[in-house]
């Protein structure tokens, strides 16, 4: 960054300009002028009032049509109400003062026939909607000279992300302020000249000047299209450099071997792998085989077979003689997945054991609710070398953990696990392990390629035999006739043998509202509410009020519930998960704690509680819960959604198809611009502000040839040090570990 984008903004605003430019992130001239208008308005366009909802912070362009003064008897004082319309709704205005002459001044300015920018939270008075003293600017009149005034009233006005302490138009002025006097040598441009000359770009100043003060909608129109191909560019850049210097690692070869493991486990499986299966098998066989690690994300529906997959890859390494490592987000699908490998293996999993056959290895299970014995036992099998396969949490990356010859790192449900434990795995021995990424979340091709861009992608798309549709429904939460045929329905397929899953956004009644997914810890419990709306009225379910609620409906007397949560000691989730599973406890009530990776083939109904709090892709994790073997199975979504809403069009598309990449598409289309690369994707200084995967496809694919072609000839960059500056002040060290995701 040049030292007049680093200047701090007190220094050219002045500290109380400054601080309110402070709460929006911005620091620096630079924060400030790349501080993007998210829409324009035409003076003669005008806001639609009659879409404005109570409580909404709005800024609205409208036309005056009254303003008056008026003593106000009952309570002292003067009040102004004006009245503002787009040409049928009205808005009132209402300005108080303990005397009539401090409002002359606003009476005078709001003349009728005027039209202004008026900014301030909806409210409402006897059914009228209403501004309490917004702060407003009016077309033509809050102008430093005439010929501003000229300009103002003809040329598209920026909207730039506001808060009730800095309206648009001050932010609008601060821009003015500090990027009227720039030059370009005071502006780097990131994009190498050749590119900008080939696409006919324009440097980045005059692409600020065209989004902050466009002429017309043609000039914002193309400085955007500038700012948001340099995004994509940097990104690609930085994408770029990391497949190049993945590409200088060397790992240990693991190539197949004829007679071992990796055979002997095909020979004993107990169903015939998927066309996709095997297919996915040689790309990753052929991954092992060579020097560069494997860097590979494994993508598969839920129910597609990826564990299969895995423990193939992890026979053929151990085969070559080093180890395999998997690791799970949460203790519960650990020792799942040690109880699943083991049962797949069979003999195979008994190594040094009087029941192993030939070839035989260990699965050892290490999390970090062991017993002193047992994992004294684990860690010594994983010393040693006597445990090919080692399963576990992030226990399995303490420095205390080793390993005799760590040859691939297998992560399940990736995005629960930071980088720098998967980092830690990476840095062990002399030579990085190869990894494989596993998801069941499935990834656009657009998001793939805009934040898995350094990683080769494997799909599974065929789901194996004998599997199920899961039929889906939404179910009012206010029909009770609906609700109680969903409790007995319960109660019918527990009766058959079966076993039911209930889920609930909360653990209990007094815990704060959830208000966003919580990928971030294992164990976390969390809901997404993308329509931003106010808190429900009626309180989210919590699982110890559903499992009282449920314990003394009729339909269900008799019945033992379990309950499950992220709060609970490992050794009770077990016990829970084993009660459910046995059937001892054939009703679970869970929070999203259940969401990945669960298997219990008996689970034929899961009844989800305030659906509407739920993103589709958790919906669709949490809905593979059942459908896991040839049962016919099902799935209510009880929801207080109204028709219309962007949660009611997310239940309605779960309840269409159970194909999780359509899902995966029509979540990109539903979810606020800002949301479409994740939390880490969107906010902060160093966010992507303007790039979209999915409407920008076409335009990432160009910049990833682009960038890749000048990484290729120059992977230090050294001829290019604005871009790679760019890269690491747009990139920071948080973000591009962010990106590695592998």
């Amino acid at each position: 960054m040049s030292e007049r984008l680093g200047e701090p903004l007190k220094a050219v605003l002045g500290a109380r300009t400054a601080g309110g430019l402070a709460k929006l992130g911005l620091e620096t001239v630079g924060d400030l002028v790349r501080h993007y208008p998210r829409r324009y308005d035409s003076p003669g366009t005008m806001t639609d009032i009659a879409a404005l909802a109570v409580g909404e912070h709005v800024t609205v362009m409208a036309q005056v049509r009254s303003a008056q003064v008026r003593s106000m008897r009952s309570r002292g004082g003067a009040m102004l109400e004006a009245i503002v319309t787009d040409g049928s709704a009205s808005l009132q205005l209402t300005f108080f003062a303990k005397r009539a002459g401090v409002l002359r001044m606003h009476e005078d300015k709001l003349r009728a026939g005027r039209t202004g920018l008026f900014t301030g939270t909806v409210g409402d008075y006897r059914g009228r909607r209403q501004l309490t003293h917004p702060d407003y600017l009016i077309v033509g009149v809050d102008a430093q000279d005439e010929d501003e005034a000229v300009l103002e009233a003809s040329r598209p006005i920026p909207i730039y992300p506001a808060t009730a302490a800095v309206p648009t138009w001050r932010i609008g002025r601060s821009v003015r302020t500090v990027l009227d006097p720039l030059t370009e040598a005071d502006v780097p441009d990131p994009l190498p000249d050749e590119v900008r000359r080939e696409r006919r770009l324009p440097t980045l100043l005059e692409a600020l000047r065209l989004v902050h003060t466009p002429d017309d909608e043609a000039a914002w129109r193309r400085g955007r299209d500038r700012l948001r191909y340099e995004e994509a560019y940097v990104l690609q850049t930085a994408l770029a450099r990391r497949r190049a210097a993945h590409a200088q690692l060397r790992a240990v070869p693991r190539p197949r071997t004829t007679g071992g493991l990796a055979q002997a486990l095909d020979a004993r499986l107990p169903f015939p792998l998927t066309d996709a299966q095997v297919a996915v098998g040689e790309e990753i066989a052929a991954d092992l085989s060579q020097e560069r690690p494997m860097l590979r994300l494994l993508q598969g529906d839920v129910g597609a077979g990826k564990t299969v997959v895995a423990l193939r890859a992890m026979a053929q390494v151990v085969d070559a003689g080093g180890q395999a490592a998997l690791l799970a987000p949460t203790e519960v699908l650990a020792a799942q997945h040690a109880r699943g490998l083991r049962a797949l293996l069979g003999p195979l999993a008994d190594g040094g054991m009087l029941t192993g056959a030939d070839g035989a290895t260990r699965v050892a299970l290490l999390t970090g609710s062991l017993g002193a014995t047992a994992r004294r036992q684990a860690l010594a099998e994983a010393a040693s070398g006597a445990a090919g396969i080692v399963v576990g949490t992030h226990a399995v990356l303490g420095e205390h953990v080793q390993f005799a010859d760590l040859g691939l790192v297998v992560v399940d449900e990736q995005h629960r696990f930071g980088v720098e434990q998967r980092d830690a795995l990476r840095e062990r021995g002399e030579r990085p392990p190869h990894t494989l990424v596993m998801t069941a979340t499935p990834i656009p091709r657009t998001v793939a390629m805009t934040v898995f861009g350094d990683l080769e992608t494997s799909v599974l798309a065929e789901r194996p035999a004998g599997r199920v549709e899961v039929v889906t429904h939404v179910v009012p939460a206010d029909n009770e006739a609906w609700l109680a045929r969903t409790w007995a329905r319960a109660r019918e397929e527990i009766d058959a043998g079966r076993r039911v899953y209930v889920v609930c956004p909360r653990i209990d009644a007094d815990e704060p509202e959830p208000a966003q997914e919580a990928d971030g810890d294992p164990d976390a419990e969390g809901t997404l509410d993308l329509d931003g709306g106010a808190e429900p009225e009626v309180p989210l379910a919590s699982v110890a009020a559903t499992v009282e609620a449920l314990a003394a409906r009729p339909e269900l007397a008799g019945v033992t519930i379990g309950a499950m949560h992220g709060r609970l000691a490992a050794d009770d989730k077990d016990a829970a998960m084993s009660a459910f599973a046995s059937g001892q406890a054939p009703l679970l009530v869970s929070t999203t704690v259940i969401e990945v990776g669960v298997d219990v083939p008996e689970a034929t109904m899961m009844v989800v509680l305030d659906a509407e709090r739920f993103g589709i892709s958790q919906l669709h994790q949490l809905r593979g819960r059942v459908g896991r073997s040839d049962l016919p199975s099902l799935c209510l979504l009880v929801s207080r959604a109204e028709d219309g809403t962007t949660a009611a069009e997310r239940l309605a598309a779960l309840a269409e198809t159970s194909d999780g990449f359509v899902l995966a598409e029509k979540d990109l289309e539903l979810r606020r611009e800002g949301d479409v690369l994740g939390a880490s994707q969107s906010g902060g200084r160093s966010s992507l502000r303007l790039l979209r995967a999915v409407r920008d496809a076409a335009l990432i694919e160009e910049a990833r040839v682009e960038a890749g072609a000048v990484v290729a000839a120059d992977p230090s960059l050294a001829a290019h040090p604005t871009l790679a500056d760019a890269v690491a002040a747009w990139l920071d060290p948080e973000r591009e570990a962010f990106l590695e995701r592998g």
